[in-house]
């Protein structure tokens, strides 16, 4: 078989790893290799950070003024929307994304470099009023240098781009770092930032394996910030590699977001939304809505017409636009789903769906759309995050209890609200401890919402103006305007 060769971008130019190493990335649907990348370590991720701190200091794009960064980003956004459906079969076959999906993703990307673009000469800063009519004080946002951001394998385009672009328009450069499942469309977006102007440099895609390359990144001194988006377990290793040199943070974490739907929903929407919250993307999305809580009144029914909906669902090639499951992106991920579904069956759920891969053409790591009945909210297939398409349903009486079943979690990251009762829909939205709540939808999204969770979901938010400031640090700068010198240099003026 032939494999598609890449290289990553360092400094401008497409280099192989130092030692000549190589990997395969898989390709899902097949579970056969389809690409052949570098694999860096500590010597390639030196000269991909020492390429950017070099472009940082550079005139060619420290001098660039705000305005012309924001030209720069709009360009990239053209060209993202001029590659849309190169970039949409890229990421389809390296992570097996839906088609539909990853060409849904890619046509609203462009969305957020515009929105950033225009935010880059909107950074002000200000003048301080004070109380001292000798001195003249203001403030200014300037870039931190070379920041890092460490990509997950499931929506690698879209969550980069909500990194790349406020970090570009704040002034930085950048190393990235995908994960080794999913890195082609990274090395292809490297390409159009080059391609729309943005100098060498400013922004560097490295690949390799989280333990080796990405370690070596998240601890690098000249790294002022890390934006993360990935599990706990590797999110604790990023925040002590950052603690050494005292880098800024950004984590985007898991999820074990609840879905909750009241008797009084339209119950045809609401379990659209919760098909789209579970099964959209063969569940695995940091948002996916895998708790769903119904009240009393409608459980059965919604069960029974959530179970029909889920049969219906046609599981197949990701590339084919009738699919609208695909597969796992990883054999490990798979194994994760089927381990979390046997613990489940052990503790006592009952299984009302799935539980199994399907009878598909070819080797792919496909897994049938699940659902599972829970009597309490503590079982593990109700607090843990499975990451796959494994959903569980558990009763509520009325709105406090949902409350406190919803808010009973490691997680708050997202939450579904599915009422007509407008003062409800406003009561959960204040109580629920979530950073994202969708009322009678699910997985909406714009350049202009952060994006970001509670508790052990992260900290940090991506999207919308604050993540563009969270790429900057703030300077204060006194002026003395009197003519007269420091008399007494042991009191503050």
């Amino acid at each position: 078989m032939t494999l598609t060769r890449f290289q990553m971008c360092i400094d401008g130019q497409w280099v192989d790893a130092l030692s000549g190493k190589t990997f395969q990335s898989l390709n899902p649907a097949l579970a056969e290799p389809w690409a052949q990348l570098p694999d860096a370590d500590e010597t390639d991720v030196e000269r991909a950070v020492q390429a950017a701190q070099h472009a940082f200091e550079s005139p060619a794009w420290r001098n660039l003024t705000a305005t012309a960064r924001g030209k720069l980003l709009r360009r990239l956004g053209d060209l993202i929307a001029e590659n849309k459906e190169q970039l949409a079969q890229l990421e389809s076959r390296d992570n097996g994304k839906l088609i539909r999906e990853t060409r849904g993703q890619v046509s609203y990307l462009p969305e957020f470099f515009y929105y950033t673009a225009g935010l880059a000469d909107k950074l002000e800063g200000g003048t301080l009023p004070l109380d001292k009519t000798d001195l003249f004080g203001y403030t200014v946002h300037e870039p931190l240098g070379v920041v890092a951001a460490i990509i997950p394998w499931n929506s690698p385009l879209y969550l980069t781009a909500i990194k790349l672009a406020p970090a570009l328009a704040a002034g930085n450069c950048i190393v990235i770092k995908p994960s080794e499942h999913a890195s082609a469309t990274i090395l292809e977006l490297a390409r159009l930032a080059l391609e729309a102007g943005i100098p060498a440099g400013v922004v560097n895609v490295i690949t390799g394996y989280g333990a080796s390359t990405g370690a070596a990144l998240t601890r690098h001194p000249l790294v002022r910030k890390i934006a993360f988006t990935g599990g706990a377990a590797t999110a604790r290793h990023v925040v002590r590699s950052s603690a050494e040199n005292f880098a800024k943070l950004s984590l985007e974490l898991g999820g074990k977001s609840p879905n909750i739907i009241f008797a009084d929903a339209d119950l045809d929407s609401a379990i659209n939304g919760a098909i789209a919250g579970i099964y959209a993307a063969s569940g695995q999305s940091c948002v996916s809505g895998s708790r769903l809580l119904v009240q009393d009144e409608i459980y059965d029914e919604f069960v029974e017409r959530l179970v029909e909906r889920a049969k219906r669902i046609r599981i197949g090639n990701p590339q084919d636009d009738r699919s609208e499951m695909g597969p796992m992106a990883t054999a490990q991920q798979l194994a994760v789903v089927e381990g979390l579904v046997a613990d489940a069956l052990a503790e006592g759920a009952k299984l009302r769906l799935g539980g199994k891969r399907p009878e598909i053409d070819g080797n792919g790591w496909y897994y049938e759309p699940t659902l599972f009945e829970c009597d309490s909210n503590s079982m593990k297939i109700m607090q843990e995050e499975v990451f796959g398409p494994v959903a569980s349903v558990i009763r509520f009486k009325d709105e406090a209890e949902a409350l406190a079943i919803a808010n009973n979690s490691q997680f708050g990251l997202a939450a579904g609200i599915w009422t007509r009762d407008l003062g409800r829909a406003h009561r959960l939205a204040r109580d629920v401890r979530s950073g994202i709540i969708w009322v009678n939808t699910y997985r909406a999204v714009s350049a202009m919402a952060p994006i970001g969770g509670f508790k052990n979901s992260g900290y940090g938010r991506e999207s919308g103006i604050d993540s563009v400031l969270a790429y900057t640090e703030q300077k204060t700068v006194w002026i003395n305007l009197s003519q007269t010198p420091m008399a007494d240099p042991f009191v503050m003026r």
